[in-house]
């Protein structure tokens, strides 16, 4: 006859229970929570209390929501280390909003004081947490399992049965079976203790020291870290030297002497476009040709740059993030010369390319009566100008270019030593010219075509089109080891959610009528139908192996004996 039952928790108080407590111990190294009571006096007792609720799971768990709900504001706040521009414009905008910000660093909420608080409180809670527990899933791994309860049938899951085979075969075919199942098992006094599973502490642990790693590669990357970007024309070049950036910025701890230093030159670039249907305008080719060179002595080689595949240059990264059309324009005073001749970068307004900037001459212009004077050409394109329209550019390519002058004189104040963008005009001090009707002076012209300023003041050639990309060089350290550590952290936590840590015992005695009896129970981690499963499993196979004697009873009272096979769930009985 067997009996299969499925105790329920036993009475702690219960002294003849007290090694069940012993047998289910350090199935985890998780720390056990304490109460917060009041620590002893002095500043030994006070430290000891910080420390243990510093390194507790609950405060660790705290400490990362803050870090998220820290940096909902660095998201949502413009940033003065991405965009000053924008910082500034808020400023304006929000006059009494902007000096709270400002004092409570959200304006730069990564280099706070009270994110960096937050960042190192997380970082020492998860070493305080780590270091202990790794040091004692070692000690687990180096031991053995405890041996079996005297009394299995207080485990969770737990089956019976008797058998005319010998003790010694039943425990010796428990141990095999077991050793075959992947579990560590060994023979403990009448019984013998198996245990499975270690697995999730590994993938427990993985996940913590992924977070330490991801911390740390983040931390560092915003330290070292730099970003810059240049508008490079076709057919010219760009080198990896601070004075090159059109924009620039970088982490506190960067310095200048840290940038990789290669070279490269723009020689074409090409884009095509859908040219019909719904998605009529959308980028089909986007790229780049350019030769580079590493080093000032570098072997020149050639490449082409895509969106989302930059160059790699040792640890920079160098990205197309834009493209736009440069006219070229020269202009010459009344007497013929030439006192301007380039290509001039103008910024994109729409997805068709219709696009904006300043034509400034600012040195060797003189009037008609030979005074001083530096002139001014506001400047609007059109890649592909429709009838009609003067607005707007009908498609993004070159099909029908058209450059709108609007030309000033005067003074553009650069001499005044205040920086000025060479995309805006300043036109306080400048004056428009008139045409006959004694309005602004405005016309549209197409490559070749040439405006004559009033009254003898010069002229105004648009001599063709160069097209421009822009470039972003980054420079982030640690990105491989964030990403690792993201990776990590993601299977180490699979592994601890999914994988249950377990342990069996089989014991096996001769009762008093001489009849050998079987006893098998399993305890997990956490309560888990797959422990009553697995013994159930592990039951049938070894009473196969050692099959029940015929007509043996345990209990005078059980009316049958059930399959040892079924392990009932927790709380019932069969």
């Amino acid at each position: 006859m067997s009996k299969t039952t499925a105790g329920e928790p036993t009475d702690a108080a219960a002294p003849e229970d007290l090694d069940v407590g012993v047998a289910g111990s350090q199935l985890s190294t998780a720390p056990t929570e304490s109460l917060g009571g009041v620590p002893a006096m002095g500043v030994i007792g006070w430290a000891r209390w910080f420390w243990r609720q510093l390194t507790s799971m609950r405060v660790a768990l705290l400490l990362l929501l803050l870090l998220a709900l820290g940096a909902i504001p660095g998201s949502l706040i413009p940033q003065t280390g991405t965009d000053a521009t924008k910082v500034a414009e808020f400023e304006k905008a929000h006059s009494t909003l902007a000096p709270v910000y400002e004092k409570l660093g959200l304006f730069h909420v990564y280099s706070s004081v009270w994110f960096s608080a937050i960042y190192i409180l997380l970082f020492v809670s998860l070493i305080g947490c780590i270091v202990p527990r790794t040091w004692q899933f070692v000690g687990q791994l180096r031991g053995r399992p405890p041996g079996a309860p005297k009394r299995l049938t207080r485990l969770p899951a737990y089956t019976t049965w008797r058998t005319g085979a010998e003790p010694e075969q039943v425990r010796e075919a428990a141990l095999a079976l077991l050793k075959k199942r992947r579990f560590r098992a060994h023979l403990a006094g009448d019984a013998v203790a198996a245990e499975k599973g270690y697995l999730r502490e590994v993938g427990n642990l993985a996940f913590h020291i992924a977070l330490i790693v991801m911390l740390t590669a983040f931390a560092w990357g915003q330290l070292f870290k730099m970003e810059g970007n240049k508008l490079v024309l076709e057919g010219d070049g760009f080198s990896n030297t601070l004075t090159q950036y059109d924009d620039f910025k970088s982490g506190t701890l960067f310095d200048a002497d840290d940038l990789a230093p290669f070279s490269f030159n723009l020689k074409d670039f090409t884009g095509t476009y859908e040219v019909s249907g719904p998605n009529k305008g959308t980028p089909r080719t986007y790229q780049a040709a350019i030769t580079y060179s590493e080093g000032a002595y570098g072997k020149e080689r050639k490449t082409t740059v895509k969106v989302n595949h930059p160059l790699e240059i040792g640890d920079s990264k160098v990205y197309l993030t834009a493209h736009g059309y440069a006219p070229v324009v020269t202009v010459k005073d009344g007497r013929g010369n030439v006192v301007f001749h380039d290509a001039v970068p103008l910024l994109p307004l729409d997805s068709n390319v219709t696009s904006s900037g300043v034509i400034k001459v600012y040195d060797g212009y003189r009037d008609a009566k030979g005074a001083k004077e530096q002139l001014a050409f506001q400047a609007f394109f059109l890649p592909s100008y429709a009838e009609g329209n003067e607005v707007a550019s009908s498609f993004p390519a070159l099909l029908n270019p058209v450059l709108n002058l609007e030309p000033y004189h005067g003074d553009l104040g650069v001499d005044s030593g205040i920086p000025q963008s060479v995309y805006q005009l300043d036109k306080r001090n400048m004056k428009a010219f008139k045409d006959s009707k004694d309005l602004q002076l405005r016309e549209n012209l197409k490559p070749g075509e040439t405006m004559t300023l009033p009254n003898g003041a010069g002229t105004v050639t648009y001599e063709g089109t160069k097209e421009w990309a822009n470039f972003q060089v980054t420079q982030q350290p640690g990105s491989g080891w964030a990403l690792g550590g993201a990776i990590a952290a993601i299977f180490g936590l699979a592994a601890s959610l999914f994988i249950q840590r377990r342990r069996v015992w089989v014991r096996a005695v001769r009762g008093a009528d001489g009849v050998t009896v079987v006893e098998m129970a399993g305890l997990g981690r956490s309560e888990s139908a797959k422990v009553p499963e697995e013994l159930g499993e592990l039951a049938g196979i070894l009473y196969d192996r050692g099959p029940g004697a015929p007509g043996a009873l345990e209990d005078a009272d059980t009316p049958e004996s059930p399959d040892p096979r079924a392990v009932p769930a927790e709380g019932s009985e069969k």
